[in-house]
């Protein structure tokens, strides 16, 4: 869940300090080229506010052609992506990608980060709309996990390799398929354990194709592990977010005061893209 700030909210906050923002103990000033306008930008928690502090390394520009409600989906879920699959499992072009959960908030950005960086993503979807959206997205191919034999179609859109990454965010039962679909050398990056925490690992699989099995999170990291992942965003992946060509995720919108009304529809079976919370002030001012 994103939340939304238009700029002459956070410029009041500045405004008080005299054009000098304090973020996470350092004074930022004129002389650091401080843009105040048009920002967004990963919180340590306690995003569901009117105003929220973030450390100065965790802030991005919104990208051009994007509105500030649309960006402010886009700073947890690229720097999770972005720390996971491409500066931990080292995601390089030609790779070949298999996303699960790719209709959702991560499994979006796995794809469009995949393939702005060259590599091959295949999409797991679980009905024909989510497999229309990840497509559009940028997803070479679509499975239907729920219809169709997915150790079958990934090899055949592999010829017969496997992939050489796995983003999961299940676990439980699907992790043996997932280990069993990687190619020699492959890693299976596990974001998250919606399905089960508990799972039964083929080691002897793992160890004969040289496989690597990785899990983090995001919040625990520091500051200056966030601002490096911010500087990768920035300089690799960001500039692709401006072209006006670049498909932007479904966004559904909802005001704060909404949370909870916000929180059941991302429980929805059929919920698909993002969801963005807006304050009052963004509702009425945010472009």
């Amino acid at each position: 869940m994103a939340n939304a700030f238009p700029a002459h909210v956070r410029l009041r906050i500045f405004e008080r300090e005299k054009g000098i923002c304090h973020l996470s103990g350092r004074r930022i000033t004129p002389a650091d080229q401080w843009d105040l306008d048009h920002k967004v930008a990963l919180c340590n928690g306690g995003g569901y506010a009117q105003y929220a502090a973030v450390p100065a390394g965790q802030v991005l520009p919104a990208p051009a052609n994007w509105s500030l409600a649309d960006a402010a989906a886009l700073p947890e879920t690229w720097f999770t992506v972005t720390q996971t699959l491409v500066m931990r499992a080292g995601l390089e072009p030609g790779m070949s990608v298999l996303v699960t959960g790719a209709a959702g908030g991560i499994g979006g950005a796995a794809i469009q980060i995949s393939r702005i960086l060259g590599a091959d993503p295949i999409a797991l979807v679980s009905s024909e709309e989510k497999a229309a959206y990840v497509l559009g997205l940028g997803a070479r191919a679509a499975i239907r996990h729920d219809t169709e034999d997915v150790t079958t179609r990934v090899r055949d859109l592999t010829g017969g390799k496997g992939v050489d990454r796995v983003v999961d965010m299940v676990g439980g039962d699907t992790t043996t398929r997932n280990i069993e679909l990687l190619a020699i050398g492959g890693h299976l990056v596990q974001v998250s354990t919606l399905g089960n925490r508990d799972a039964n690992i083929p080691l002897a699989r793992v160890v004969r194709d040289d496989l690597t099995i990785s899990g983090s999170r995001l919040r625990p990291q520091s500051s200056e592990t966030k601002a490096a992942i911010a500087r990768h965003l920035r300089e690799h992946l960001w500039p692709a977010l401006a072209a006006s060509a670049f498909p932007h995720p479904k966004i559904r919108r909802f005001a704060l005061a909404q949370a909870p009304d916000a929180h059941r529809a991302a429980a929805e079976r059929g919920h698909y893209g993002k969801i963005v919370l807006l304050t009052s002030e963004a509702a009425h001012a945010i472009v």
